[in-house]
Formats: C-alpha cells, sequence, structure tokens
C-alpha cells in the first residue's frame, strides 16, 4: 500500500518552558514542518502571519497567558534612517558583502563560537557544536543565503546573517558578529544593509524575528522607523513603542484550534491540527 504525505500541514504545540526573554514566564509554541512540494510558497504564507523558521520547522508564540512576543518587520518604503544609524552606516562602508549558498564554514562557526561565547553565553544555543552550526545553516528546503560581511584590508569575517528570501521580503532568521567590534554596531548595521538589499531588490519588507517589549535583547528591534508588528492576525505600524507592553492576561490569546483554524495556506489547503 502506497502512503504520502498530507497535502495540508499539521501543527503542533509544544510543551511549556521557562521563557527565554521574560523571566518567570512560560513560553509554548504552535509549529509545523517545512516538507513536500510548496515549501517557499508555505513558508513566505506563515511568515506574512508571524511564523518563523528554524531549519525544517515552521513555529509562532502561542503562550497560554501571555502574548509580549509579537513578530516584527521593516517596512522598506516608510524607513528613513536615524542619525545614529547613517553613522553606523558610514562606519561599516569599508565591509564587503558576500551573499553565498547556505554552507557552513570553519570560520563561520569560529566567528559564531566567538559570539555565543561573549554575548549569549547562557542562551539555549550556548552548547551548540560544529555539527549543530551546520545543520542549522544547510538544513534548508527553502531559499536562503548567507550574507557574509568581510574586512577587505584583513579578509576577515566580521558579521554573518542567515537570511531567507520570501515572496515579499527577506526574513534574517539568524545574525552574528565580532563581538570586539561594539564600536561598529554591527548588528544594526546588517539589519540597515538588509534594507537596502530589499530595496534593490524590490523587496517590500525585511523581517527581523520577535520583538518583546520589557526584554532588552529584544527591544533594539523599536529603533527601526518603518517597524510594523504582527498583532491580532494583521501588521500593525509601531508609531509609539510604548504603547505596546508585555502585559498578562488569560484571555489574551485564542485557543489552540481556533488559532489553526484562522492560519490562511497556499492554494487554499485546510490545516490539520
Amino acid at each position: 500500500m502506497r502512503h504520502t504525505l498530507p497535502i495540508a500541514p499539521q501543527f503542533y504545540v509544544t510543551a511549556p518552558q521557562p521563557c527565554p526573554y521574560l523571566e518567570g514566564r512560560m513560553e509554548r509554541k504552535l509549529f509545523t514542518a517545512l516538507q513536500g512540494d510548496g515549501v517557499d510558497q508555505l513558508n513566505s504564507s506563515l511568515s506574512q502571519q508571524g511564523f518563523r523558521r528554524s531549519q525544517n520547522v515552521l513555529y509562532r508564540p502561542s503562550c497560554s497567558d501571555c502574548s509580549a512576543c509579537m513578530s516584527a518587520r521593516i517596512n522598506v518604503e516608510a524607513f528613513a534612517p536615524t542619525r545614529s544609524q547613517r553613522k553606523t552606516r558610514n562606519r561599516n562602508k569599508h565591509l564587503e558583502r558576500r551573499a553565498t549558498s547556505p554552507w557552513a564554514t570553519e570560520d563561520q562557526y569560529a566567528l559564531f563560537r566567538r559570539y555565543l561565547d561573549r554575548r549569549h553565553a547562557d542562551g539555549g544555543m550556548a552548547d551548540m557544536d560544529v555539527f549543530e552550526y551546520a545543520a542549522m545553516v544547510e538544513e534548508t528546503p527553502i531559499r536562503t543565503r548567507v550574507v557574509e560581511y568581510i574586512a577587505p584590508d584583513t579578509n576577515g569575517l566580521t558579521a554573518v546573517s542567515l537570511t531567507d528570501v520570501l515572496d515579499d521580503g527577506l526574513s534574517m532568521v539568524y545574525s552574528y558578529y565580532d563581538p570586539d567590534l561594539p564600536q561598529q554596531s554591527l548588528g544594526t548595521f546588517m539589519v540597515l544593509d538588509h534594507v537596502e538589499i530589499a530595496r534593490e531588490a524590490d523587496l517590500p519588507y525585511v523581517y527581523l524575528g520577535y520583538w518583546v517589549p520589557g526584554s532588552q535583547k529584544m527591544g533594539y528591534k523599536a529603533n527601526f522607523s518603518g517597524l510594523e508588528v504582527y498583532v491580532a492576525g494583521e501588521w500593525v505600524p509601531v508609531k509609539d513603542p510604548a504603547q505596546f507592553d508585555a502585559a498578562q492576561h488569560p484571555l489574551c490569546n485564542a485557543p489552540i484550534a481556533e488559532q489553526v483554524a484562522n492560519i490562511q495556506l497556499p492554494q487554499d489547503a485546510a490545516p490539520k491540527r
């Protein structure tokens, strides 16, 4: 008997675990596998609905009593750099951008380890070895690029972004940089450069992952003009970050079945839970 994968993706929910962004809270994720035909369309469609990619999985926060994590993107047309961001761009204009296929290298992993050890030694990726790093970069069934930033005088790898190409923009899946160069604001620079890449490619958005009010390590995303967040099923411009908070409420999220029923899939495929 022949068995085939279901046409519609299956959605699952993770068990609650400690939140990595807000102390004392628990997180839960709604997720589905990125597999089969039409994965590029599925990734683009779900990204437009607040999902993020991790290797061959798409996920979205679905906490029972907290909705602090909001998917964020920059509207390229509405973006205008601040004076500080213009200085950051000029400070790094010597860096050479190289966009390559998703292939892990020893130089990448060495920089990645230095970044984690200095910036996120207690994070969930702190113990990632070279094989797990290679899987993060290379196990992608969709259009993905590794965007490297090279210092031409030394040919040294300075910063890296793992970036997906969506129907309507670029998604910065994960980025890291030389932790010994804090004065260069390399994290901000990579976002600014991706806005330029998107503009050159006539793509309207740059997806940044999740913005979490109240989380220091995620708060920098509110510094970019043209920022939009996905709230209650629609993208909302962030005109004043202070209007958003990390309040908890037992009714702040719809039940899982309702969330899944409201997900729009390519070609009108019906989701299954």
